[in-house]
């Protein structure tokens, strides 16, 4: 089998997080290109949601959760993040990817915001048919809470360990995880609690930068190293070559 690689493009990489829904067209093409020339067999792509999906989850306070009757919020958030997973997968798709949108409301489950489930057997079946499942950061039902959001960083966790990836990496909109303002090569959860990282400043309801890593440090836990970068370094990450950004690693 070949070596299976999870890529999370995050949602500011693809978005402009300062306005409402605003696709990077260019650079969800750049983004696609790079990828196209890795060579896609088992590969998985993962997207948060940037400002098509964070504003409306906020607006209609699906952190909170959701009750009979009040459920508007769920569609609309939902829409706007199948939107932008439409472009990523279209984006691919011009550039020969056999990419395939995959949506977690219809597939996953959480309880109390975390989630819990997420159908994946049809994941193994893409990837052996040499597609490219593109999945999102999503509304979902919650056992618990009526629905929550799940960001594509507990996606990226819980897929990496359910489908046995060998590696994962995370494209974003800074070089690696910043510290004073320089990269940290190597971060592991002895070291993550003395570290300076700020969130982001635009709407964001699933943690910023140190939510992400919150979720890299337990994948870690189960055995399944990560790294961060700077979008422009999709090549270096697909190539494994130096990508100047951070390593998440296990103790």
């Amino acid at each position: 089998m070949s070596e299976r690689v999870l890529l999370k493009l995050g949602g500011s990489v693809i978005t402009d997080k300062k306005t409402d829904c605003a696709i990077n067209h260019d650079q969800l093409s750049r983004v696609a290109s790079a990828i196209s020339h890795a060579g896609t067999e088992g590969f998985v792509i993962i997207h948060g949601a940037g400002s098509c999906g964070h504003p409306e989850a906020k607006r209609y306070r699906l952190d909170t959760g959701a009750v009979a009757g009040k459920t508007d919020g769920i569609y609309i958030t939902h829409r706007a993040v199948s939107g932008l997973n439409d472009a990523v997968v279209g984006a691919l798709r011009q550039y020969g990817v056999a990419a395939v949108g995959v949506h977690p409301l219809h597939t996953a489950v959480a309880d109390n915001g975390r989630l819990v489930a997420f159908e994946h057997r049809h994941l193994e079946k893409m990837l052996m048919l040499k597609m490219v499942p593109v999945i999102h950061g999503d509304v979902v039902m919650d056992l618990s809470t009526g629905a929550c959001i799940v960001s594509g960083d507990q996606l990226v966790r819980y897929l990496a360990i359910a489908l046995k990836v060998d590696r994962v990496g995370l494209a974003t909109d800074v070089p690696g995880v910043l510290d004073g303002g320089q990269v940290v090569p190597e971060i592991t959860k002895k070291m993550a609690s003395s570290l300076q990282i700020g969130n982001s400043m635009h709407t964001d309801v699933t943690g910023g930068m140190r939510g992400k890593i919150n979720e890299l440090l337990g994948l870690a836990e189960a055995g399944i190293g990560s790294d961060i970068f700077h979008v422009s370094r999709i090549g270096d990450f697909l190539a494994g070559t130096d990508h100047g950004g951070t390593k998440i690693k296990g103790d």
